[in-house]
C-alpha cells in the first residue's frame, strides 16, 4: 500500500525516476481496487458510475508513474505516446516497464533503488 499511496502523493509529478516495484505495486493496487469498485457496482447496480469516476482519478497519477518509470530506463516520457499505435504499442510499453533501471545516474536522476529521500542505500 505504500507504494501506492506514494504515486499518488506524486500524483502531477512527472520528472525524476519511478522504480520497477513503485510502478508495478501501483498497477496491482489500482487493479484490485477497480476489481472491488466493479463488483460493488454490481451489488448496488450503478453500471460504470464508481469505476469512471476512479479511472478519471486515477488517470493523472498513472501517467505521471508511467512517464517516471520511463524515465528510470532511459527513456523519455514522449515514448508512452507509444499507446497510440493499437496492440504493438501497449506490448511496447509493458516491454518497457519490465526493463530494470539504468544502474547509474541518467539524465532523469540518479537510480531510486540507490538512493532513498537523498540518501544512499546500501544493498
Amino acid at each position: 500500500m505504500y507504494w501506492f499511496l506514494k504515486v499518488l502523493k506524486n500524483y502531477s509529478t512527472f520528472s525524476g525516476r519511478a522504480r520497477r516495484k513503485e510502478y508495478w505495486m501501483f498497477v496491482l493496487y489500482n487493479a484490485i481496487f477497480g476489481v472491488l469498485l466493479s463488483v460493488l457496482e454490481l451489488v448496488i447496480n450503478l453500471e460504470g458510475v464508481l469505476t469512471t469516476f476512479y479511472g478519471l482519478a486515477l488517470l493523472l497519477p498513472a501517467l505521471a508513474v508511467t512517464v517516471r518509470r520511463l524515465h528510470d530506463i532511459g527513456k523519455n516520457g514522449w515514448w508512452y505516446l507509444l499507446m497510440l499505435v493499437p496492440i504493438v504499442g501497449a506490448i511496447m510499453i509493458l516491454i518497457f516497464t519490465c526493463l530494470d533501471s539504468q544502474e547509474d545516474e541518467n539524465r532523469f536522476g540518479p537510480n531510486p533503488k540507490l538512493h532513498n529521500e537523498g540518501k544512499t542505500v546500501t544493498a
